[in-house]
């Protein structure tokens, strides 16, 4: 870490996140829980307590607490402080995993965003303890953190960012590594906030907010959320909410009876989008990469709406909830001297990566990346005591690590932990030779161990080559399912093991109808395990309804851990 550490931090409408360039990698710092993104909610108590995230989330049906304040923000004071709450939470985060103190942060804005609302954000930082050393546009941030710094002397960028409350399209030019926004448009009271309020229509009627109080129109919202987020991965959800005042829903709704609902929302975007090419002087043709960020990017027709208006493929690679965060960490590491430039050339033929846990191809080189190059994650400890890392370093296009050829192995020791409080960063730099050497570094201790692979990285033949990207599209169906089993038990398995302890310290407060819920969903997730890898959906699914069914518990454990 260099002397002064700045963090990057994505002030979201719906999620927030904070990140920081570490041991050279740009890097989401997560909680004591392990998640990367914080909810942008923040709760009041009648006696001025105050709780941020996940906690003012599960709050949501209780009353007081403030969500979606970025839309506000420039209007009202208010929108200032809450938001300093969220970004001293943020802070806290940051300095917890950091050791050390910081006061200095890059936070990024929509591009949209006028004088008084860059103002605004600024003086929340200022009001959370920070020095905004600069506000970095959004699209600006998703460019950066997808690479396309690497894609050339001049390129035109679509940046299309669809998050909870907000839109917006921008178009940038990149010249050696510069990003300019040369055009953009958007509307601030568009995202996935409407997109639930289309389906909570769908099940209770254009006019169901009528007669409802505010803690029973968020329980409608936090269902619709999850129908939505299910229908971006299944054909089919259903909404179901047994304890409404007016009467228990529970009604089937398909992807496609969604995604007609959603026309009017997406010709909106389109109309954005044209707008943008035509001020930047540009048709479709002329752009030469088109880049999403926020979650509602997820949803199947957005992504299939986006690739007709700019008549190409988006762009692969960074989690579109996560890019504007790593942007921010990467701009933040630019400032501080963290970052330094990289020349490219070639291209590798396969991509490159390691085995993570449960047997899985974690790739980070893609295949046809121009070379040389870097690229790096950070991976923490699977289990409490963990004394070391097996890194299989493997090159392939298939979902399973077995599937692919294995270029070596290095054992990485560190420090034992508890679960995931180990950190250990991987970087692969390939050379223009094909010289591929891996290095993993302990954070804690800095000590690095490294492998060096000479030749096989790139020494592969085009038969090979082939014959690898064909099995990959031969079997590309039953790879996926078998990765979504995977992460889906490996998500079961941590609620399996949570459940009953949980129960042991708050069991006895939940209601005879929550506990009963709650050993059906536990009951269906163990079945759809014992179903193989050809039950992924059906296991994710359950997984999902044993998490949805058990959050008053989680809430509940919370509460006693605070003494509350």
């Amino acid at each position: 870490m260099s002397s002064e550490v700045i963090v990057g931090i994505d002030l979201g409408t719906t999620n927030s996140a904070v990140g920081v360039v570490e041991s050279g990698f740009p890097i989401l710092l997560a909680d004591e829980e392990g998640r990367r993104l914080l909810p942008s909610a923040v709760w009041y108590g009648k006696e001025e307590e105050v709780e941020v995230g996940w906690t003012a989330k599960r709050r949501l049906a209780l009353g007081g607490v403030v969500t979606s304040i970025k839309r506000l923000m420039g209007q009202e004071a208010r929108a200032e402080e809450v938001s300093a709450e969220i970004l001293k939470k943020l802070k806290r985060i940051a300095e917890h995993r950091l050791e050390q103190p910081i006061s200095k942060a890059v936070i990024t804005v929509p591009a949209y965003f006028n004088e008084a609302q860059r103002g605004a954000t600024k003086r929340a930082g200022e009001l959370a303890g920070l020095e905004v050393v600069r506000l970095l546009s959004e699209p600006t941030a998703a460019a950066l953190a997808y690479g396309l710094g690497k894609m050339g002397e001049l390129q035109r960028v679509a940046v299309y960012d669809l998050g909870g409350g907000t839109f917006d399209v921008s178009i940038l030019e990149m010249r050696e590594g510069q990003f300019e926004v040369q055009s953009t448009a958007g509307d601030t009271r568009l995202g996935g906030d409407d997109f639930d309020r289309l389906l909570a229509s769908m099940v209770l009627g254009d006019d169901w907010e009528k007669g409802r109080d505010s803690l029973e129109s968020a329980r409608v919202m936090e269902e619709a959320e999850r129908v939505k987020v299910t229908l971006s991965e299944q054909e089919t959800a259903t909404f179901r909410l047994p304890f409404l005042a007016s009467g228990p829903v529970e009604k089937e709704i398909s992807r496609r009876e969604f995604e007609a609902g959603l026309t009017d929302f997406l010709k909106k975007t389109e109309a954005c989008c044209r707008r943008a090419m035509a001020d930047a002087g540009l048709e479709p043709a002329g752009i030469d990469a088109v880049v999403l960020a926020g979650g509602s990017t997820r949803v199947p027709a957005v992504r299939e709406k986006v690739e007709a208006i700019f008549q190409r493929k988006v762009e692969e690679g960074v989690d579109p909830d996560e890019s504007v965060g790593l942007g921010a960490a990467i701009q933040a590491g630019i400032i501080s001297g963290a970052v330094r430039e990289v020349v490219l050339l070639d291209v590798t033929p396969l991509s490159l990566g390691i085995e993570t846990v449960g047997g899985l191809m974690n790739v980070i080189i893609p295949r046809n990346t121009t070379i040389p190059c870097k690229a790096g994650e950070m991976f923490t400890n699977a289990a409490a005591g963990q004394r070391s890392m097996r890194l299989r370093v493997l090159q392939g296009e298939r979902e399973l690590a077995g599937d692919n050829w294995e270029l070596g192995a290095v054992e990485v020791p560190f420090e034992a932990e508890g679960k995931g409080q180990a950190r250990v960063g991987v970087q692969f730099s390939l050379d223009a030779n094909g010289m591929l050497e891996v290095l993993a570094r302990d954070t804690k201790t800095g000590v690095d161990t490294v492998l060096t692979i000479e030749t096989a990285a790139v020494d592969v033949t085009d038969e090979r080559v082939e014959q690898m990207v064909s099995e990959s599209v031969e079997h590309a169906f039953a790879d996926m399912r078998a990765r979504v089993f995977t992460e889906a038990k490996l998500k079961a398995e941590e609620l399996l093991n949570s459940l009953e302890p949980a129960l042991a310290l708050a069991g006895e407060d939940l209601e005879e109808g929550e506990l009963s819920a709650i050993r059906a969903a536990e009951a269906r997730v163990r079945k759809e395990i014992e179903g193989g890898a050809s039950n992924g959906p059906l296991l994710k699914a359950a997984v999902e309804e044993l998490d949805q069914a058990s959050e008053r518990l989680a809430a509940l454990v919370v509460e006693k851990a605070m003494g509350l």
